[in-house]
């Protein structure tokens, strides 16, 4: 088995994030998941402190609220495993795909509860949380997190996060389905990814699995058309600050040609259709083409062992098509939280304990955001291997550089125009509506 060190996996994706702004998200984004649980946690390795018994148990518990479903019941095993070294009892609480992560986080810590460890988005959405986040750069690990990864949450020198993971998304394609349909040839272009969508189609295959989850068609296909501008940074700014317009800008006018490919090729159900099931759908072979990450390899797997590919995305016929990279989001220790420092003690275990570095790759088949963590094509798989391997062209996550409630309005607009009641001009005067309402305030 070749192994590959973090650092070479995905060296290239380091310039891409700093010059992009990428951002994370889902997940936020983060997905959901109804899926059965990943393997045990008696798959993972053993670290030195469990080599023999388990540790007494200690009057300390640290609360986990996070929005990863995939993860959640491998994260629930490694907190089982923890507390079997340590003593030290973790309590995972998650929340994700249709729900509102942000506004249940918010409303936890105003409800009095103070969780040790939450998820945060970098830029913008770090912000409300500055008051909590503690300061990680002192901590052993941080040396090692890949640069860019650690980007959105280092603030007047402080970082405020410990990376998740790294993530990339575009069109995850099912290699079986395209030779079927006589495919001989992956399209670099609009024009051929949609000939190839009518290929599909015509051998009785559905071409794309879709859905209306506002986080998907919202802030993850939008991003396209950010990362698209000629300086994404810059039109943002502008876009917040009413100089620019996603109305009549070149880019979006190309980008919403791809979203009707999209809409006008999936499931004829895609208005109705939730991420687990948009999943489910292409996992067992139902539809080629999904656009989505390598978060989804676990849920995949679970169905089927799918022989699976990445392609770009094309909005024209330039042939300048990419795939999307950023971190996916950050592990935030609550300073206003009963035990803080065994937080970031269960946090650097996570990253330096042989169990833990064995459940952020073969559990929960992350792209490690760190270079001390090694990992292989067969511990992240196909799409994380596919990822990787397109990296070095990709473009950023930009939707993090808007304040929070934007993309939950672009989404919302998305939404109708997938079922369409209103068309493209309509929906672009909805996503800058979206950007005033919020900034404005």
């Amino acid at each position: 088995m070749k192994r590959i060190s973090a650092g070479i996996l995905i060296a290239s994706l380091m310039t891409v994030a700093a010059g992009c702004g990428s951002n994370n998200n889902g997940g936020n984004a983060a997905p959901a998941s109804s899926a059965a649980s990943p393997s045990s946690a008696s798959s993972a390795p053993a670290s030195s402190a469990a080599a023999s018994s388990e540790a007494p148990k200690k009057d300390v518990t640290i609360k986990v609220f996070q929005f990863k479903v995939e993860i959640a019941d491998a994260l629930n095993k490694m907190a089982e495993a923890y507390e079997k070294e340590t003593g030290v009892k973790v309590e995972v609480e998650t929340h994700g795909g249709g729900e509102d992560y942000n506004a249940l986080l918010k409303a936890e810590i105003a409800s009095g509860s103070e969780p040790e460890i939450f998820n945060s988005e970098g830029y913008a959405a770090l912000e409300p949380y500055y008051d909590r986040a503690t300061d990680l750069s002192g901590e052993a690990w941080a040396k090692d997190v890949i640069n860019s990864a650690a980007s959105p949450a280092r603030v007047d020198g402080k970082l405020l996060g410990m990376p998740m993971n790294i993530e990339g998304y575009g069109i995850v394609y099912n290699k079986d389905l395209f030779a079927k349909a006589g495919i001989a040839e992956l399209p670099k272009t609009l024009t051929e990814l949609e000939a190839a969508a009518k290929k599909l189609q015509d051998a009785g295959i559905t071409p794309f699995s879709t859905t209306n989850e506002w986080w998907s068609i919202g802030h993850h296909t939008v991003n396209i058309g950010l990362s698209e501008q000629p300086d994404p940074i810059k039109f943002i700014e502008d876009n917040k600050a009413g100089k620019a317009s996603f109305k009549g800008n070149e880019v979006f006018e190309k980008w919403i040609n791809y979203v009707n490919v999209v809409f006008k090729y999936s499931q004829k159900d895609k208005l109705t259709t939730d991420y687990a099931t948009q999943v489910a759908t292409f996992a067992s072979g139902k539809a080629a083409m999904i656009q989505q990450g390598n978060w989804i390899q676990g849920d995949v797997d679970k169905v089927a062992k799918l022989n699976l590919g990445v392609l770009p995305i094309p909005i024209d016929d330039s042939g300048k098509a990419r795939i999307y990279t950023g971190p996916a989001n950050f592990w935030i220790v609550n300073s206003k939280s009963k035990n803080a420092e065994e937080a970031k003690k269960f946090l650097s275990w996570m990253v330096t304990s042989e169990t833990g570095k064995s459940f952020i790759t073969k559990e929960f088949k992350f792209i490690p955001a760190l270079a001390t963590i090694p990992a292989t094509p067969e511990d992240i798989g196909q799409i994380g291997a596919a990822v990787s391997e397109l990296a070095k062209d990709a473009g950023g996550w930009n939707w993090g550089r808007y304040p929070d409630g934007v993309i939950q309005g672009w989404g919302a607009a998305m939404q109708e125009y997938q079922g369409g009641s209103i068309d493209k001009d309509q929906l672009f005067d909805k996503f800058d509506k979206a950007v005033k309402d919020i900034v404005s305030k």
